[in-house]
């Protein structure tokens, strides 16, 4: 198929901004910086489709991915014919488009939960309703739908009565029912695929859906067409895989729900039907580069769901330059545009090492010769090889330095990021007296608690103060200051349980916690009151939807639960309360788009912790692609704002600022100028220390969808597999042989970015010119 005649006027404008079009690969793509621009690309290609038919039929995503595209969609309505509106439209291909009436389009639900109340905000057709069919402009009247408690089930019943526990046996379609309750049960089943097929007919009724916009799951799957779905597979009733439960634990509160939830889904071919069908799919940042790779330079296959959109003309893939990384030709233009670098030289030899399997010692000059990317390296010869050897060895180096008279402010978007990212390098400057290390959580983190934890421990409260074990509440001054004080004693106390392996010790020292954030955020003046309130919160929290937004003091009292807990990691090494600062930004208020970081109630408190702490070396995470959560480079933007401030108040010459990554974004060895050596030991005291103070996280209700368990398990695989990398590179002799017996006993290795000033905030501007035209 020739695609280069095939791109609009949208795609060519971003074509001559980047020159980032690609049609080697069997589904064209085009690359941009990062998450926010894909938004506005796809907006504006979205927006040009929707001028030339506005009667068309559309089928737009739900959750985090499509929030840039949603906010330059209506930037551009709202703007269209002012000055900021015309500019945007004129360098990105609107210029010559009328203002498009999205009143006429019919709109197509992708999937939906099964079964979920439309009434519920963390269902998909509630946000249809709000950010499409009204924050749009939409037809209702034109919209297909589906809204899971109108779907016809057995005797005219609602779900609740057909599935009590929610929870849906698709084995009935195929096995006789052994009571009553199944035989509805497989008579509503059935009426469900009756439905889906009239749903499918409905589409097909209009022609098809003619612009199709998703995002891709971490198996490859679009909408919910998990790895394995037929190719020619239509609207159905069907199971999902762990990688796809995991991505909706978010949006359902949590893996113990989405695990045992069906879906309802739009079929590939649903997707593909119309043969002149605009159909894209957006992705960000390096955790989807496989699946990238996967979907676009293999033949169609079930195994990949993606790569369906081979049969469409119209078919693209809009990607962040992260999310493109491991595909042919975008390492070819990573190698060959612009001048040569020493990254490219370790890059290159690196993934020789791993083509061919060989230890870099063992690389000889005709290996390199033969490579495409090594024999690219100006000025190859024989020590090509052992230049990029030294100069990873100085990385080592680096890395296993005492640092001596330091005041140090490590900071994290999350609890457990910090720990999850570079503990190992942290108990290293701990064990320095003359460094001052300072720990900041710059969210509230209340999102990753379920309310059934929180319910657990409010009865395990009731009952200790019933049976007395919470002296402290008897004490006169308790309900007026006494619960502010003594929290290292709270943190001391549960540590010390932690050793004596006193299960109910723990469980008081957590519960102590608990009460002295209600009395705080409750006001409550006495014992009577304490209880009253912890029965309202069981009452509240009993009668809230899994996955439903809590009120805000609850979510406060949430994130308190969060805050003891990184308070008690880093009390495993004797740092005090004093010492981690909890700044709950503002922006992130566990709505589905948190709002961009202010630059008054974002940036100042940050920007005054640096004032107190006058750190000389920050650490923090580099997300610029927004991989991870969307929270990363959020926090990410306001930290530099704070950071550049800063910088024009103080002289920061000396300042050095370390990024690094965990479980959502990596490093490429490339990338890093930093290796820290990690013992098995390291992974011990990370492994027992999430273990037994992120307590809200040991079940892994919200997992990575690599790996059914805690983060802090990932966190050491991907450890372990840095290593695996570099070992090819120096051999592992370089290793068990060393001189010194922190890199003899490395099992793993951490990689990380130590910046200047002006290398930090050159990394993290380009992500704030990607979304300054609205904010």
């Amino acid at each position: 198929m020739n695609h280069n005649q095939t791109f609009s006027p949208v795609e060519m404008a971003f074509y001559k901004e980047s020159n980032q079009i690609h049609t080697s690969t069997l589904i064209p793509y085009i690359t941009v910086d990062n998450f926010p621009k894909l938004g506005l690309i796809t907006a504006c290609r979205f927006l040009e489709w929707v001028s030339e038919n506005p009667n068309g039929v559309i089928s737009l995503p739900t959750g985090k991915t499509p929030e840039y595209f949603i906010k330059w969609t209506k930037f551009l309505l709202e703007n269209w014919d002012n000055k900021k509106g015309k500019e945007v439209r004129q360098k990105y291909g609107l210029e010559k488009c009328n203002k498009p009436d999205l009143s006429n389009l019919t709109f197509v639900q992708i999937d939906e939960f099964y079964p979920i109340s439309s009434k519920q905000a963390n269902s998909f057709f509630h946000y249809v309703q709000k950010f499409y069919i009204e924050g749009f402009g939409l037809s209702p009247e034109n919209a297909i739908l589906i809204n899971s408690d109108e779907i016809p089930l057995s005797g005219g019943r609602h779900f609740k009565e057909v599935f009590p526990d929610l929870k849906v046996d698709l084995s009935l379609r195929f096995r006789d029912p052994i009571n009553e309750l199944e035989k509805i049960q497989q008579e509503s089943i059935y009426l469900i695929d009756e439905w889906c097929g009239k749903y499918e007919q409905k589409i097909r009724e209009k022609g098809g859906i003619g612009f199709f916009l998703g995002g891709i799951g971490p198996d490859g799957h679009i909408a919910f067409n998990t790895r394995g779905t037929q190719l020619y597979s239509t609207t159905r009733l069907t199971e999902t895989n762990f990688e796809t439960q995991a991505v909706a634990a978010g949006d359902l509160g949590g893996i113990e729900v989405s695990s045992n939830r069906l879906v309802i889904t739009i079929g590939l071919e649903t997707i593909t039907y119309k043969e002149d069908a605009v159909a894209i799919i957006i992705a960000a940042g390096e955790a989807k580069a496989q699946i990238i790779k996967d979907s676009l330079e293999n033949p169609m296959s079930n195994i990949y769901p993606a790569s369906s959109l081979q049969k469409l003309t119209y078919g693209r893939f809009y990607l962040t330059k992260g999310a493109a990384i491991k595909l042919k030709d975008s390492l070819d233009n990573y190698f060959k545009e612009g001048t040569w670098t020493w990254d490219k030289t370790e890059r290159a030899v690196i993934e020789l090492c791993k083509k061919l399997g060989k230890y870099g010692d063992r690389l000889k000059l005709e290996d390199l010769k033969n490579d495409k990317y090594t024999a690219m390296i100006p000025d190859l010869a024989e020590d090509t090889v052992e230049k990029v050897i030294e100069s990873t060895v100085l990385k080592l180096q680096k890395g296993t330095l005492k640092q001596k008279n330091e005041v140090i402010l490590h900071t994290g978007p999350h609890h457990d990021d910090i720990s999850l990212g570079i503990l190992p390098q942290i108990t290293t400057q701990l064990q320095e007296n003359s460094n001052e290390v300072h720990f900041s959580v710059l969210t509230s983190g209340f999102t990753a608690v379920t309310n059934t934890f929180i319910i657990d421990t409010l009865l395990q409260a009731k009952k200790l103060l019933d049976n007395g074990d919470i002296q402290m509440v008897k004490y006169e001054d308790f309900f007026d200051v006494g619960y502010k004080l003594k929290t290292d004693k709270d943190v001391y106390h549960f540590l010390t349980n932690v050793a004596s392996e006193n299960e109910y010790q723990r469980v008081r020292g957590l519960c102590h916690r608990l009460i002295r954030a209600i009395v705080g955020i409750y006001e409550i003046k006495d014992e009577n009151g304490l209880r009253e309130t912890i029965n309202d919160l069981i009452s509240i929290l009993r009668n809230s939807y899994d996955g439903e937004k809590n009120p805000s003091k609850i979510q406060k009292l949430k994130g308190m639960i969060r805050e003891f807990e990184e308070e008690l990691v880093w009390a495993h090494f004797g740092v005090q309360v004093k010492n981690v600062h909890h700044l709950r930004l503002g922006f992130y208020t566990g709505d589905i788009f948190t709002e961009q970081p202010d630059k008054k109630r974002d940036v100042e408190p940050i920007l005054n912790l640096l004032r107190k702490i006058k750190p000389t070396i920050l650490s923090l995470t580099l997300d610029p692609e927004g991989s991870g959560p969307d929270t990363h480079y959020k926090v990410l933007q306001a930290t530099a704002e704070a950071v550049r401030q800063w910088n024009e108040e103080e002289n920061l010459e000396n300042f050095r600022i370390i990024g690094y990554r965990n479980v959502w974004f990596k490093f490429e060895p490339f990338e890093a100028n930093v290796i820290t050596p990690v013992s098995l030991g390291d992974m011990s005291v990370m492994e027992d220390s999430f273990a037994n103070c992120y307590l809200s996280q040991v079940k892994a209700s919200f997992p990575s969808y690599s790996h059914n368990g805690k983060f802090s398990t990932v966190a050491k695989r991907i450890w372990v597999n840095q290593l695996q990398d570099i070992q090819l590179l120096l051999g592992k002799n370089y290793f068990y042989l060393h001189e010194t017996a922190k890199v003899r006993s490395s099992h793993g290795l951490i990689y990380t970015k130590d910046m200047n000033v002006q290398e930090f905030l050159t990394h993290a501007r380009e992500l704030e010119k990607s979304i300054e035209g609205f904010i």
